[in-house]
Formats: C-alpha cells, sequence, structure tokens
C-alpha cells in the first residue's frame, strides 16, 4: 500500500490530504473569508492566511486519516500555476516536512491535479483513456484530451479571460458578491435562460475567448440602466440564467465538436465551475444525445483540494518521478 500526504495552496484555499492507494483517508480544506470584501482574491492577504493555516490543516488531514508520519511513504505538493506567495507557503512546508521524515517528494501541475481527480476510488466507474476532459474555472479554460495519466494533449484553451472569470465578473456587475458563481448558479434557477441574449466570439478552432462575452453583457446592461435605473433588481433571475446559458453553451459547443472530431465516447469536466448546475445537466445531456460517458466529479473535488494533488502524486509515485527538493513554484504552466 503507498500513503502519500498531499498539500495544495495554489491560490486561496489551503488544504491537506492523505491518499492510500486510490482511496482518500482525510481532505482537509481551510477557505479564507478575508477576500469576500474585496471582490476577488488580494494575494497578500491570502499568502499570510496559507501561512497560519498550513499547520493546523496538514495536522488535522494525518489524525483524521489515523495514521502515523512514518506511515507516510512520499509528500506530493502543488508546485504550479498558482500566486506566487501562496504557493511558497505550501512548497516550502512540503519540503520542510518531506525532509523532516526522510520521504521523497512529489511535485504536481495543479491543473492535471484537476483532471486526475476523476481517478480517485469512490466505488464509481472510472474514465477509460482516450477522453476529453473540460478543465474550467476561475483562471482557466481549456478541452484536453488525455491518452494517459500524464499523456495530456490541449485541444484548445481560452486566448483572453476564462470562464469562471467571466462568471465572477458579469455577478460583480450586478453586484452580487464574491465568489459570484455559485449565486448566479443559485438565482438562475428561478429565472428564463432564453430571456436575453448575449454576443458570443468566433474563434478558430477549439479555443475560447470570454472577454467579448462580458462587454456585451456590460453595454446591455448600460442601455437597459440608462431606461429603467432599477433593471438588475428587476431582472436579476433572468439575467444570471441568461448568462450562464450563453457561457455554458459556448463551453460545450466546441466540447461536443471536439469528441466528435477525435472519436472520443468520453467525455469529463473539471475544475472549480465544473460545479455548476447547468454545465452538469448540459454535459449528460450531450452525452445521452450521442450515447457517450460523462464524469462529473463531486462537489468536493471540484474546487482547489489537496486530494486531487495526492492522486497525481500518487501515479507519480508509481512512476519514481520524485522532485528535488531545490525545485522552485512556477506562477504559470
Amino acid at each position: 500500500m503507498t500513503t502519500i500526504l498531499a498539500i495544495e495552496s495554489s491560490c486561496d484555499d489551503t488544504s491537506a490530504a492523505v491518499l492510500r492507494d486510490r482511496v482518500v483517508l482525510s481532505n482537509v480544506i481551510a477557505s479564507q473569508k478575508v477576500h469576500e470584501q474585496y471582490g476577488g482574491v488580494v494575494p497578500e492577504l491570502a499568502s499570510r492566511a496559507h501561512q497560519q493555516n498550513i499547520i493546523p490543516v496538514v495536522d488535522a488531514a494525518i489524525k483524521q486519516a489515523g495514521i502515523a508520519k512514518e506511515e507516510i511513504d512520499a509528500v506530493g505538493f502543488t508546485r504550479g500555476p498558482g500566486l506566487l506567495g501562496s504557493l511558497l507557503v505550501g512548497v516550502s512546508f512540503a519540503k520542510s516536512f518531506a525532509t523532516a521524515i526522510d520521504r521523497p517528494l512529489i511535485e504536481v501541475n495543479h491543473l492535471q491535479a484537476h483532471v486526475l481527480s476523476h481517478f480517485i476510488d469512490r466505488g464509481e466507474p472510472m474514465p477509460q483513456f482516450p477522453f476529453i476532459c473540460l478543465l474550467v474555472s476561475g483562471g482557466h479554460t481549456q478541452i484536453l484530451l488525455l491518452k494517459d495519466y500524464f499523456d495530456i494533449e490541449c485541444l484548445g484553451t481560452t486566448i483572453d479571460d476564462a470562464a469562471g472569470e467571466a462568471i465572477d465578473k458579469a455577478a460583480k456587475i450586478m453586484d452580487l458578491g464574491y465568489p459570484g458563481g455559485p449565486v448566479i448558479d443559485r438565482l438562475a434557477k428561478d429565472g428564463d435562460a432564453n430571456a436575453y441574449r448575449f454576443a458570443t466570439p468566433h474563434i478558430a478552432g477549439y479555443d475560447y475567448s470570454f472577454s467579448g462575452i462580458k462587454t456585451s453583457f456590460l453595454y446591455f446592461l448600460r442601455d437597459r440602466l440608462k431606461e429603467d435605473p432599477d433593471f438588475i433588481e428587476h431582472h436579476k433571475a433572468d439575467l444570471c440564467a441568461s448568462i450562464q446559458k450563453t457561457i455554458v453553451d459556448f463551453l460545450l459547443k466546441k466540447v461536443e465538436r471536439a469528441a466528435i472530431d477525435h472519436k472520443v465516447r468520453q467525455l469529463a469536466i473539471a475544475g472549480g465551475v465544473s460545479a455548476n448546475s447547468l454545465l452538469r445537466s448540459e454535459l449528460q445531456r450531450i452525452c445521452q444525445k450521442h450515447h457517450w460517458q460523462a464524469f462529473i466529479p463531486p462537489f468536493s473535488f471540484c474546487t482547489d483540494n489537496a486530494a486531487m494533488v495526492a492522486i497525481a502524486a500518487h501515479f507519480k509515485y508509481q512512476r519514481g518521478e520524485y522532485a528535488d527538493i531545490s525545485l522552485p513554484p512556477y506562477t504559470r504552466s
């Protein structure tokens, strides 16, 4: 049996997890509420909070797993991409901890970890290679073709903003608070998704662009607010449903085409936006239409968490891919 301790600190969640083989024994996450008043993550505040959280979070993960430190075979950590100050806390702690217990280090790419979370053993079917995964979050939007655990081809990516950032921006324009994605998802359930239409760009291939959608939404509201200063308040649910549908349809149209073009019959989603209820239901609808299989992560593995880092580290441990203690974190892939 292989026991991995993993640490995730790429943005504003401090997380530690213990994985035995492919089974999660613990997955502890400490979120940071301080950013809500600023409408987004403040890097300096995030790194300070990580320093406060990292020791109690790791301690809680080990205790919840019911193991002794001596049972840990390796220490996995998110090396990047992410916020440099946040990553430095997790990377430095992982190096110190691994040195103290004389265990190997395993560096993990944050984006790969999101995708590989589908291989955590939860007693449910897992994707079979090859399959396509839509990785969609506040910072990244990619269509990935997985041929093996670490043989991943990026078919398409956003050329500007990420889908999650576009959703959060729409929420900010409507003064819904931060993070805005869950609020839009909740309000959209009571709205008419076909009430309003917003422009989507024509981008070649499988690439995306979300800046134009944000601009279309902003200009639409600007014009309507001139006529009715309370337009947002009077039509909040319809606005949320319409912008959500615009973004989800734009995302899945290219994913569907990529699956057809590459003759792939399995589709998966990963990343923070994969918690969106419309994205989840529409992916299932598309797969039912084509008689494909859909793989949707549980909500606990959608947002940043160390369990996904642990499963990526597990596969690297099996391959003997260890990290040198001198490796620095990186902010971009």
